[in-house]
């Protein structure tokens, strides 16, 4: 018994140190060497070296002056990150998508783009689509009291292609050079 308990204890002890300390430490080291920013989570830091999110998770802005990214099912939060998981025939989400559409149509805009009124898979996407960047603009120029064109302006830099997919703006890095245009 014990010929063959010894190597089957030793190989556990083995693979645990290869596969549970040498092989993640050996990813971690490579990771902090070649991508050190990324493996750090993206963040985004400020003018004065003070983080102010992630690049890749949403965070919630509120109010006229700002522009918001699109709904959160759980309210923002990384631990609880998740779409809403209701089924397009649930009348609760019909009745959350209608409530947030009439919240905020504005007159003569058409209708609000659906980036705005539904949650992403994880419900932390930072990104919406250029068209709900745009339905925006007259809030936000309201607000700030500043020209459409200047805002203008300030998204389509702010429009980021993907190697695959639709364009996008991350809403805090829009967010951010909004608040540095209002401080010149």
């Amino acid at each position: 018994m014990s010929s063959v308990l010894r190597p089957a204890l030793s190989l556990i002890v083995l693979m645990t140190l290869i596969t549970g300390v040498a092989y993640p430490l050996a990813v971690t080291g490579v990771a902090q060497v070649a991508f050190a920013k990324q493996a750090n989570g993206s963040l985004v830091l400020d003018g004065e070296g003070q983080v102010r999110g992630s690049a890749l998770i949403a965070q919630d802005f509120s109010g006229d002056s700002w522009f918001h990214p699109r709904p959160s099912a759980g309210a923002f939060a990384t631990v609880s990150s998740s779409a809403s998981n209701l089924a397009p025939s649930n009348p609760a989400l019909a009745t959350r998508v209608i409530d947030e559409a009439n919240k905020l149509a504005v007159p003569g805009q058409g209708p609000v783009p659906l980036a705005l009124l539904t949650t992403s898979g994880s419900g932390l996407d930072p990104h919406l689509p250029p068209a709900a960047i745009n339905y925006q603009l007259a809030r936000v120029a309201a607000a700030r009291s500043l020209p459409l064109a200047t805002l203008q302006q300030l998204v389509d830099a702010h429009v980021e292609q993907p190697l695959v997919g639709p364009p996008v703006v991350n809403v805090l890095a829009l967010n951010m050079a909004l608040e540095h245009l209002a401080v010149k």
